[in-house]
């Protein structure tokens, strides 16, 4: 999972670039970077491993001098961890073309053997981001048009779509011509767009995420649609088209669950009020297989289970607390790239409020399970502050199936759900009691903020993978996820 963003103005836009993605960077804590463009069309880039924060200080700021951008913060979910792997990057042929990429393509490896051997295209890294570069790159510039219109861009754009599989939301810069933005025909990666009124022209930003748009001053205009891309030219000009021949609304519902923000809204869903209507089910499904519980208080695993917790409670009519004090400067255990180091951090992140658990029933609530790492470590806490009983409840069902599409999803033996049953499952993370989500609740919760979307990609959950798949692609990419895979790359990357 990363985060993108993408702002023309009539001003300088590296500032609110960066603002954005502090707001994104939930989305990618690996690395971050920004390309700006100048009137002249000289391109001023940064990029670095680590936040934000940390990778644009202010003399790297006051060399980013250009009035449409692109910024990405990165979240590795393929290839290797090295500062060449930072976003955007950056090709020089046809015009120069910069381009940040959140997702996965399912069949770079094919991909990559046809821009070597038929396109004669050098790939620097193994990322699937560059193979998407390289694709379009090399479809514009069949075009063969030293100053590209809005269709042309298009065309390249349709070519691109016929022959990527996957998932991919993705802004570009056309070195000297404006701001590209597109996302796949199944929309499984979210992309909004805002405007704002400037002093002579309107003024957009494209990101994967709306929740900074107010901050900004611009109001949301739309989602991107499936298969659609827009284009801003350097001029302000919005464009937009239908590149897909058979574009479906099927987005990633774990956007929903654990990934955005609760104060966005994607595909004109609120993920606050989403999360509500899970809570709701859930207390519905407690009540159904236990109407005479005797859960004392709620306690959410801060931050993404707590508006489903707070719900929750009410449902249940019992005392909501907030047991746990969240460290603020630790990355996102989930997001973490190796066991040792989420294990540790756990501690490192939360720490408890005695108070709260000390001889209470306590329905622990968290997003998800997905290792069971974190899980264990929590209730492992709660039981040494003096709980008498720990219940857990997942907001999600039981995650069994790697994600394919932009989410680290371990390799799939590392999953606790892939081979054990509900039981086995409670007694290995130590809890009394353990409840998920029914995966229908889930998508009702989700699907009833916008009744158009008739289907969500849900294939952690089922197994089921509505992208086609490149040869091994499954196995090859559970070799690449298993932590020791993962350390020996960042060694050899160090």
């Amino acid at each position: 999972m990363c985060g993108i963003v993408g702002i023309s103005a009539e001003t300088n836009v590296a500032g609110e670039i960066y603002d954005s993605l502090l707001m994104l960077q939930h989305r990618g804590q690996d690395a971050a970077g920004m390309v700006v463009c100048d009137s002249e069309g000289n391109l001023n880039s940064r990029k670095a491993k680590g936040y934000v924060r940390d990778a644009f200080r202010q003399n790297h700021m006051d060399k980013l001098i250009g009035s449409y951008g692109i910024g990405h913060v990165r979240y590795p979910t393929a290839g290797g961890a090295g500062k060449e792997f930072a976003q955007p990057m950056y090709v020089n042929s046809p015009y120069g073309i910069s381009l940040a990429h959140n997702g996965n393509l399912t069949n770079s490896h094919e991909l990559g053997i046809q821009l070597f051997h038929a396109e004669m295209r050098h790939l620097n890294t193994d990322s699937d981001s560059e193979v998407l570069l390289n694709i379009f790159a090399h479809e514009l510039g069949k075009q063969r048009e030293i100053y590209p219109k809005p269709e042309h861009i298009f065309k390249a754009v349709s070519k691109t779509h016929r022959r990527c599989d996957g998932a991919y939301a993705v802004i570009a810069v056309i070195t000297g011509h404006g701001i590209l933005a597109f996302r796949d025909n199944n929309g499984i990666r979210p992309l909004s767009i805002g405007i704002r009124e400037g002093k002579t022209r309107d003024e957009y930003i494209v990101a994967s995420e709306d929740a900074m748009f107010s901050s900004q001053g611009f109001k949301k205009l739309r989602d991107v649609e499936p298969g659609e891309a827009i284009f801003i030219d350097k001029n302000g000009k919005f464009t937009s088209q239908q590149c897909a021949n058979d574009p479906q609304l099927r987005p990633c519902i774990f956007e929903q669950v654990y990934f955005a923000r609760p104060d966005s809204k994607i595909d004109q869903i609120s993920v606050h009020k989403s999360r509500m209507r899970m809570g709701s089910k859930l207390a519905a499904n407690i009540l159904k297989q236990r109407p005479d519980h005797d859960i004392d208080v709620v306690i959410p695993i801060p931050d993404s289970s707590t508006t489903a917790a707070l719900q929750l409670a009410a449902d249940l009519g019992v005392q909501y607390r907030e047991g746990f004090v969240k460290n603020r400067y630790i990355g996102r255990t989930f997001i973490m790239p190796y066991q040792e180091e989420r294990r540790k951090s756990v501690r490192r992140k939360l720490n408890i409020l005695e108070l709260e658990f000390k001889d209470k029933n306590v329905l622990l609530v968290d997003d998800s399970i997905v290792r069971g790492t974190t899980s264990t470590k929590i209730i492992q806490m709660a039981r040494e502050a003096g709980a008498k009983k720990i219940y857990f409840a997942s907001a999600a069902p039981a995650i069994k199936y790697q994600n394919l599409y932009g989410i680290d999803m371990p390799d799939t033996k590392e999953l606790i759900a892939s081979n054990k049953n509900h039981d086995e499952i409670a007694k290995e993370i130590g809890t009394d009691w353990l409840i998920y989500q029914n995966l229908e609740d889930l998508i009702e919760s989700v699907g009833e903020g916008n009744p158009d979307i008739k289907e969500f990609e849900t294939s952690i959950f089922t197994g089921e993978y509505i992208t086609p798949l490149g040869e091994n692609y499954l196995a090859d990419l559970e070799n690449s996820r298993q932590d020791e895979l993962k350390m020996q790359r960042e060694k050899s990357a160090s």
